[in-house]
Order: structure tokens, then C-alpha cells, then sequence
């Protein structure tokens, strides 16, 4: 990482990914996770649902929507979030390409 000091603060510029940067396995996934739970707080919030409505609406139970609205989303799949998101409103497009590079990488894009 790069490092920079400013008014005599030395300090390291992040990667982009605060996962990664803290050396946690899994890091990639746990960065889109984060950004498909950032978003159903989001939705949530702005369709103005309680927790228990928001349950009925996702499909699971009213302590695992608390759970996600505190960052517990370890036993949630990329796919079970992504289909809260549809039943809250969202389309979701996946894009398959080939990468430039040997290795590809994934991209959370919200728009």
C-alpha cells in the first residue's frame, strides 16, 4: 500500500477494499456481500418497512433482516441477498465477460 503524511500524519492509503486491507480471507466476497447488504438497508429505509415488514417481503424471518441491518451477513449467500434486493424492488443484471487480464475479478456496480 501506498503510504502518505499530511500535516505530519504519516498513513497508508486503502486498496479499495477494507477486507483485503485487513488481510481476511474471502475478501472479494465479503466486499460485494457488504455492498448487497448496504443496499438492502438502503431499500428498506427508503420504502419505509419495519423490520418484520421487510421480513414478509424478503422472505425470511424478521431476526435475520435485524441481524442484516446490524452487518451479520455471514450466513447469507450472494444469491440469497440478491434476491431480497429483487423482492424489494431491484433489477439485478449480472455481466460475464472476458477479462483483459490472466485473472478476472468481480465488480459490484449499484446504480
Amino acid at each position: 500500500m501506498k503510504k502518505r503524511i499530511v500535516d505530519g500524519v504519516e498513513f497508508e492509503i486503502g486498496s479499495g477494499n477494507v477486507f483485503a486491507d485487513l488481510g481476511l480471507p474471502d475478501a472479494e466476497k465479503l466486499k460485494i456481500k457488504s455492498g448487497l447488504v448496504f443496499e438492502i438497508d438502503e431499500a428498506i429505509r427508503r420504502l419505509g418497512l419495519t423490520q418484520e415488514q421487510a421480513a414478509r417481503r424478503m422472505g425470511i424471518p424478521q431476526p435475520k433482516v435485524s441481524g442484516l441491518m446490524r452487518g451479520d451477513f455471514a450466513n447469507f449467500s450472494e444469491r440469497k441477498l440478491m434476491d431480497c434486493l429483487t423482492r424489494l424492488g431491484y433489477d439485478i443484471e449480472i455481466t460475464v465477460k472476458r477479462a483483459e487480464a490472466e485473472t478476472g475479478h468481480l465488480v459490484l456496480a449499484v446504480g
